[in-house]
C-alpha cells in the first residue's frame, strides 16, 4: 500500500491518534470514506459519460480497443526497430567474460581466498 510497510502504519495511526484524539478518529474515517465513495462515483459517471460521446460520434468500444491495440503494436514496432537484436549481446559478454577469466587463471592460477 503505497510503499509503506507495516511499522510504518502503525506509526503513522499512532501520530494520528495522538493529535486527534480517540474520539475524533472514527469522525474522520467516516469522513474520508464518504470523500473516497464520492471520488468513486465521480469517475464512473465521467467514465460513462466519455462512454456514451464516444458512442454518439460513431466510435464504440472495438473501434477503440483497435485504434489503441494499433498504437500499441506501432510503439513495440518502434522499439523493436530502435533496440535491433539486443539478445546476443548478454550472451556474447559472458563468453567474454569466461574466454577472460580462463586466460587470468591459466597465467596465475586459480585465485584462493584466504580466510
Amino acid at each position: 500500500m503505497f510503499g509503506i510497510g507495516g511499522g510504518e502504519l502503525v506509526f503513522i495511526l499512532f501520530i494520528v491518534l495522538m493529535l486527534f484524539g480517540s474520539d475524533k478518529v472514527p469522525e474522520i474515517a467516516r469522513t474520508m470514506g464518504k470523500a473516497m465513495a464520492q471520488l468513486k462515483n465521480a469517475t464512473n459517471d465521467i467514465k460513462s459519460e466519455i462512454q456514451k460521446g464516444a458512442e454518439a460520434n460513431g466510435l464504440d468500444s472495438k473501434s477503440l480497443n483497435d485504434i489503441t491495440g494499433n498504437i500499441n503494436a506501432e510503439i513495440n514496432n518502434a522499439k523493436s526497430n530502435l533496440l535491433g537484436d539486443t539478445g546476443n549481446l548478454l550472451g556474447d559478454t559472458s563468453n567474454e567474460i569466461e574466454k577472460v577469466k580462463e586466460d587470468i587463471d591459466s597465467l596465475s592460477g586459480p585465485i584462493k581466498r584466504q580466510r
